[in-house]
């Protein structure tokens, strides 16, 4: 059971993932989260690095959608001054909304990686659906009212994983 929080890369943010190992690997498309993996939950607009991000990507050929569980107006204001496709109210961990994201884009989920800063919604909803996934360090030290009892979870399956010996890194726990 363990095994399904388990993401096949963890980074410190979106901006230390190798692109152009990702395109090695066959991936042609991005389905990421949007609160705390790419900007704070609260902060509505994307940050200048990060526009220079969904940049660098469309410019190496990758289609992004952002799959959000938050409300449609909050990713609508993101996503639409950056022309990102969206899926709002996803419900992750469900599987719809990854698969929907696949079709949008027309790719596989083997050319997809979902990339996201939750274990219990972004990592499992990914892992469960079959994508190959990537846990970033949340953006922002505090979280929504939702997202702080998620936090609590993820710290007991973070220490659970880690005396199992099923994670690789020393520092998850001092990330959350």
């Amino acid at each position: 059971m363990l095994k399904q929080f388990i993401p096949d890369q963890y980074v410190q943010s979106v901006f230390d993932i190798s692109i152009t190992e990702l395109k090695e690997k066959g991936i042609k498309a991005i389905i990421t989260d949007l609160d705390n993996t790419l900007v704070e939950w609260d902060r509505p607009d994307a940050t200048e690095e990060l526009i220079a991000w969904f940049e660098n990507l469309r410019e190496l050929g990758f289609q992004v959608v952002i799959v959000s569980n938050n409300n449609e107006k909050r990713v609508k204001y993101f996503a639409d001054p950056h022309k990102i496709s969206f899926i709002h109210s996803a419900k992750k961990p469900l599987s719809r909304a990854f698969k929907t994201a696949c079709k949008l884009m027309n790719v596989k989920r083997e050319e997809t990686v979902v990339i996201g800063d939750q274990l219990l919604t972004d990592i499992l909803g990914g892992n469960r659906s079959g994508f190959q996934t990537i846990l970033v360090v949340p953006v922002a030290k505090n979280d929504g009212f939702f997202t702080k009892f998620n936090r609590r979870i993820e710290r007991i399956v973070f220490q659970s994983m880690k005396k199992k010996g099923l994670i690789e890194w020393e520092k998850s726990e001092e990330k959350k």
